[in-house]
């Protein structure tokens, strides 16, 4: 298994909209083929790492996995691979398993440029691959590019523009996954604003666990508003996608540690930040815009503890 994070959107859905039919053939447009975001909320599925550059098989069996155990409809790529053609794998299994993917052009650590070439091949294979805009839900920069200096925001946002003119014909929205911290700590001047004022939608970062006010899963719930409503206040409107919500479960990852020494990591607390999201799904359909050691599987492949979602909120009588 290669299920890292949960992705988790903010505004909404109806569980009756989850779902329809793989169609025997691909249809001739997209229109009406995605769930209206407005109607989207609580838990959509799970960010996924392909490093392991995963054999067609392997990305059936978890696609599959994701959609029939989990009730998941996006996936979320996490990492790269850069063989020749991998994508059209990643749309070949995520079209057989009924799932939207959110693509990422991957930056990486290093500073280096091997990202362009990422995202002239996924390009490619986005504009030649007739399923693709049918399994293709975003294109994401990424994975905090910002955070990580990969990219200065002006350069940024002009590669969001150029994006978004390359895949209008193929009506498929960009973004950039990111923190509010990332935006934050990015002088104004420098093009922050201008980054989320260009992206079609929002994938927001909720990591309360690596702030400095850290502490347990269930003191998380102010850290998380404070920086959704920074995202309220500042996206425009927009689509707000909470794109990773980690928390680590263990302490001893290299490079990978928490900012308070009051931060708690076990499993408990990792299953804690997950329910408590869950617990807010009523909330989040208010709102406007709507690694090992991580993830709710273990390098064995085995279930942490039992993960079963809001995918709508459940009504009452009275």
């Amino acid at each position: 298994m290669h299920f890292i994070h949960l992705l988790l959107p903010i505004l909404l859905l109806s569980s009756a909209q989850i779902v329809h039919a793989i169609p025997v053939s691909v249809p001739p447009s997209t229109k009406n083929w995605w769930c209206n975001p407005s109607t989207e909320y609580g838990f959509v599925g799970f960010s996924y790492e392909i490093t392991a550059c995963q054999s067609p098989s392997e990305l059936q069996r978890d696609f599959h996995n994701i959609k029939q155990k989990f009730k998941g409809r996006y996936v979320r790529l996490y990492g790269f691979c850069d063989r020749p053609e991998f994508y059209n794998t990643v749309v070949e299994a995520a079209w057989e398993a009924g799932v939207g993917v959110h693509a990422l052009i991957w930056f990486g650590f290093n500073g280096d440029d091997k990202w362009v070439a990422r995202r002239d091949a996924l390009f490619q294979i986005l504009h030649s691959n007739p399923k693709a805009k049918f399994v293709t839900r975003v294109v994401q920069f990424g994975s905090e590019p910002l955070f990580d200096r990969a990219i200065e925001p002006n350069d940024l946002v002009f590669q969001v523009r150029n994006a978004k003119t390359s895949l209008a014909s193929l009506q498929i929205p960009v973004t950039v996954s990111d923190m509010a911290y990332s935006y934050q700590k990015v002088d104004t001047d420098r093009g922050s604003q201008s980054v989320l004022d260009n992206i079609d939608v929002i994938n927001a970062h909720m990591l309360p666990f690596f702030s400095a006010e850290a502490s347990t899963s269930a003191n998380s719930w102010p850290l998380v508003l404070n920086d959704l409503n920074w995202f309220v206040s500042h996206g425009g409107g927009k689509k707000i996608y909470l794109s990773e919500v980690k928390r680590l479960a263990i302490y001893n990852i290299p490079g990978v540690q928490p900012n308070s020494p009051q931060a708690v990591a076990n499993v408990a607390n990792e299953k804690a930040y997950y329910d408590l999201l869950d617990s807010k799904c009523s909330y989040f359909k208010t709102v406007r815009g709507g690694e090992p050691g991580y993830g709710i599987y273990d390098t064995r492949g085995v279930l942490k503890f039992a993960f079963s979602p809001r995918i709508h909120v459940r009504q009452t009588a009275g």
